[in-house]
């Protein structure tokens, strides 16, 4: 089902055909769906190789081509390494990669051997990607995202949000004032003034890859961004309490921090719950479940 209006639908008969015009030398390898993401679809290419596809135009493509090579070289873990830029076609008008596979599973229950220890080690990639020199890069263009910027301005968009979880089906039971009340309390807090870093800007579960019970692999960078750290802590209510605890205590944030963290995990909840509602029932799932994770330990 498409996610979005402007949505270009993708299939194994494109993608194999997007291959023979473009890289003919792999276009003959097994092929088979490996996921999809509210922005991308995915088709794994043999054993070694994955080719992504941006659902609808944007530059997340471009920048990952641009950035991830010369990112991956002051991170501790592996992250994607693109071997081909797609260029557009008149059956796909739009770039797409071909990317390095990495094995790795998602972490869970069953795949993460010691929560704290992955909250470290997550923390450990956070701090080397913000402490990485910008390279020139400034928040302009495709590296300006909302979740580097001000809270205060999405407090009209995530207000509209927080009214429609009170009517759809995803957000039946919910305690949306008990959300809106913390988001209430962030917008009190003085606006971070600190420098503009580097931003993965999309660090959730589906994102991390583990091997051997440990955080392996970090994936998607398509909201790369260059801003403000605050929203980047966002998705450890994604996490297990012990991760979550670990990982702020590795990097030292302090209790103003958190609350500007808690707040974009809010508002990226309640926008997935009031956008996803009808069109992505996993997705919506983990938007759901953040927040729940939320009211049930609103406080450090």
């Amino acid at each position: 089902m498409p996610l979005h209006e402007d949505e270009i639908p993708v299939d194994e008969t494109l993608v194999r055909s997007l291959l023979k015009e473009q890289c003919p030398d792999s276009a003959d390898l097994p092929l088979s769906p490996a996921g999809a993401g509210t922005d991308n679809t995915m088709f794994r290419l043999g054993d070694d190789l994955l080719v992504r596809l941006p659902r609808t135009s944007g530059d997340a493509v471009l920048k990952e081509q641009t950035w991830l090579p010369r990112l991956a070289p002051h991170l501790p873990y592996p992250v994607p390494a693109p071997v081909h830029a797609g260029t557009p076609t008149d059956a796909f008008p739009l770039p797409w990669s071909l990317f390095r596979w990495i094995d790795g599973e998602e972490p869970g229950p069953d795949t993460v051997r010691d929560w704290a220890a992955f909250g470290v080690d997550l923390a450990e990639f956070v701090r080397s990607l913000h402490r990485t020199d910008l390279m020139g890069a400034t928040r302009t263009g495709d590296l300006s995202w909302y979740r580097g910027g001000s809270l205060r301005e999405c407090d009209e968009w995530v207000v509209r949000c927080f009214e429609d979880c009170r009517t759809v089906a995803s957000g039946a039971g919910l305690d949306v004032d008990g959300l809106e009340e913390l988001w209430r309390s962030a917008l009190t807090h003085p606006e971070p003034s600190g420098p503009h870093v580097w931003l993965h800007g999309d660090l959730k579960p589906t994102n991390l890859l583990v091997r051997d019970g440990k955080l392996h692999a970090v994936i998607d960078f398509g909201a790369l961004s260059v801003g403000l750290p605050d929203a980047e802590h966002a998705t450890v209510w994604d996490l297990p309490p012990a991760a979550r605890e670990a990982y702020w205590d590795a990097l030292s944030l302090d209790d103003t921090t958190w609350t500007r963290a808690r707040a974009w995990a809010i508002a990226v909840g309640v926008s997935g719950l009031s956008y996803y509602d009808q069109t992505f029932p996993a997705f919506v799932a983990e938007c759901r479940a953040r927040l729940e994770a939320i009211l049930a330990a609103p406080g450090r």
